[in-house]
């Protein structure tokens, strides 16, 4: 189920228009190292003008595929085109490409305005026009004033835009960026992240993202492609690979999750009963796929997702209702984690929201209390791989 294309026109989201070309298409592209295949096979396409991220843990071949992109290894298998122009063979100097590195790599002898313009030095340019370019350059990334000064002299956010505006200074269509905010502190990646959304939607260049931290990719990008291993296990916008994940282990790297294994008990339209030992309970579900009694399948349900009170639901309440007892409280301010153990021995987690100032008294539970907990059938994920 796709709920964003409801809403959305083609126009915005031109992944949905079967008629739109692809600004960059990887074509069942494979790269080995030796016997180990860091990518395997991977077809992917991403439209003009995106914010996509190539999102996975260590390993799962997102760097190499992006260092492809950039020219830097070479497929063993498969073809590489931009803007329907096949690069797969051309060195990366002739592409139309440019990356910024994790590491920054600023020259710390240079000013600020003479790294920006460093890749300026052999285009066919006035000093005039150079000097122009790079003012728009600072000027997009609210840097003019430290023009002079030398990358020791900035912050980390600083030093990340100048980065930035040095790997824009070329034009290039596309922009590859590795880990671009890894550097910085969790503040400042979140202050940073906005604006590079803002200067990636004024100049409208397609940016590849890659990332390894969740909530930056769901953040950042307009789609995202998980990796695992090697392979894409699911593209999707933020929204459909968090609420509609199609497999365990997207589900399971996204956010956090409680995941049971289950069995149909039954099947009708739009509805499915999931008999689960890990909950101790029959589970309803709403699913729209067909799916046959006693299928083996997997639930899940997202910890924001479940209700937590001490006083048991009335019998007309609708939703699936399970007892247990807090084991574990975690305060985060904004939120509450609980880790509720059910009868079956099982632990789930919730997250309830602090939406109003209450001491410890008031909390909606506290350790070894008796608790309900209770989610929709609308909430509940059904995973069949």
């Amino acid at each position: 189920m796709d709920v964003e294309t409801k809403t959305s026109s083609s126009s915005d989201r031109p992944w949905l228009d079967q008629k739109a070309k692809p600004y960059i298409r990887i074509e069942k592209v494979t790269k080995k190292f030796g016997d180990f295949a860091a990518v395997d096979n991977v077809s992917l396409d991403i439209f003009k003008g995106e914010l996509f991220a190539l999102l996975g843990g260590s390993g799962c071949g997102k760097t190499t595929l992006l260092r492809m992109l950039a020219g830097f290894e070479m497929p063993s298998e498969g073809r590489l085109y931009l803007d329907g122009e096949d690069m797969t063979d051309m060195p990366p100097y002739e592409r139309p490409v440019n990356m910024m590195f994790q590491s920054y790599a600023l020259f710390p002898h240079m000013t600020v305005e003479k790294n920006v313009g460093y890749g300026l030095k052999h285009e066919a340019m006035t000093d005039s026009q150079r000097k122009d370019r790079v003012k728009q350059l600072l000027d997009l990334v609210q840097l003019t004033p430290l023009a002079g000064r030398k990358p020791h002299q900035l912050s980390g956010g600083q030093r990340q835009r100048v980065a930035l505006a040095r790997a824009l200074a070329k034009q290039p269509k596309v922009l590859l960026l590795d880990e671009p905010l890894g550097a910085l502190d969790k503040k400042l990646r979140e202050q940073t992240q906005f604006e590079l959304i803002n200067i990636q939607d004024k100049l409208g260049v397609t940016f590849i993202v890659v990332t390894h931290d969740q909530e930056e990719a769901m953040t950042l990008a307009s789609r995202i492609a998980v990796m695992d291993r090697g392979i894409i296990r699911q593209i999707g916008t933020p929204t459909e690979i968090y609420e509609f994940p199609r497999t365990r282990f997207v589900a399971d790297f996204i956010g956090s999750i409680n995941i049971f294994d289950g069995e149909v008990k039954s099947s009708a339209k739009n509805k499915v009963t999931v008999a689960s030992p890990g909950l101790g309970a029959d589970v309803a579900v709403d699913h729209d796929g067909p799916l046959t009694n006693g299928a083996k399948v997997t639930i899940a349900v997202r910890p924001e997702k479940i209700a937590i009170e001490r006083k048991k639901p009335g019998a007309k309440a609708a939703g699936n209702a399970i007892a247990g007892k807090v084991m574990d409280l975690g305060y985060f301010g904004k939120d509450s984690l609980y880790r509720v153990k059910l009868a079956s021995g099982t632990m789930v987690r919730v997250n309830a929201v602090n939406n109003r100032r209450a001491g410890e008294a008031e909390r909606v539970a506290v350790w070894e209390d008796d608790v309900w907990l209770t989610f929709a059938p609308s909430s509940v994920i059904i995973l069949t791989e």
